[in-house]
């Protein structure tokens, strides 16, 4: 699976978001369960803008990583259309083009 973002640039963009600050929108409609992205960035140990946190397989252990790539401007929602599978990006469901690309940032979660 070719995971550069320069091979993906053509599913979405970046733009001003009415949810918070940028968003990443879809630039064409983007298929039910279809790969979006990778979220690329460098390990880190403090939270901060564009840290994503990635449980393990175990559920034990979350590691956090500096968003480098578009990715790292998807917003949170409490009705996501997207989802991440460790660092990998998948559409819920049909996203239209223009509608931006929302995750649960998993802030409700006990």
């Amino acid at each position: 699976m070719d995971r550069s973002s320069s091979a993906k640039t053509s599913l979405f963009r970046v733009g001003e978001s009415a949810i918070h600050g940028r968003g990443l929108f879809a630039a064409r409609t983007l298929l039910e369960g279809e790969f979006i992205g990778y979220y690329d960035g460098p390990i880190v140990e403090q939270d901060g803008m564009h840290v994503l946190w990635v449980q393990d397989s175990s559920g034990s252990e979350w590691t956090g990583y500096l968003g480098r790539n578009d990715l790292r401007f998807m917003n949170h929602a409490d009705h996501p259309n997207a989802e991440m599978d460790g660092l990998d990006c998948y559409a819920l469901r049909e996203i239209p083009a223009g509608e931006e690309i929302t995750i649960d940032y998993g802030w409700n979660d006990s």
